[in-house]
């Protein structure tokens, strides 16, 4: 990959590499952004490619990194959804999904704390917290459990 001269600025590469340096992105992600500053899309996908079998980009290794920032805050729909959305499949995703409804029940717990101090009295709070929980992604027999007391039962 030469430089193209009728290019100002680093290559696709260079770029790539300098984006992968701050965090961890997905190939979809990072195609968006060479997009940005390549015309050829093969180009773009060479350099992918290669970062790929380099082991400088990998989704699965994204995906973990994107779990692991938002879990404490997310239930495992939410941030499996925003994986999709980033190009994963769901081979890519398997392991990480069954780790994260396993660990849902106390991560729910833990936001549910964290936003309200006391279980809902009446059906409108408990309507209120539910949807509160759910649009964090939350699964609703876990927020079921949460709300109804039993967040810390071991089943």
């Amino acid at each position: 990959m030469a430089n193209d001269p009728s290019r100002p600025g680093p290559s696709l590469k260079a770029r790539a590499v300098a984006y992968l340096s701050r965090r961890e992105h997905s190939r979809l992600e990072l195609r968006r952004k060479l997009a940005a500053h390549g015309d050829d899309p093969a180009e773009i996908e060479s350099v992918l490619d290669e970062l790929q079998r380099q082991h400088w980009q990998s989704d699965e290794r994204y995906a973990q990194a994107y779990a692991h920032r938002t879990a404490a805050r997310q239930g495992a729909q939410r941030i499996l959804g925003a994986l999709r959305q980033q190009g994963l499949d769901e081979n890519q995703l398997s392991g990480l999904r069954d780790s994260l409804r396993a660990s849902e029940p106390d991560r729910a717990l833990d936001v549910w704390r964290r936003k309200f101090s006391a279980p809902p009295a009446d059906a409108r709070e408990y309507a209120r917290q539910y949807r509160f929980l759910a649009g964090r992604g939350f699964s609703g027999d876990v927020i079921r459990r949460v709300l109804d007391g039993r967040g810390d039962d071991p089943d």
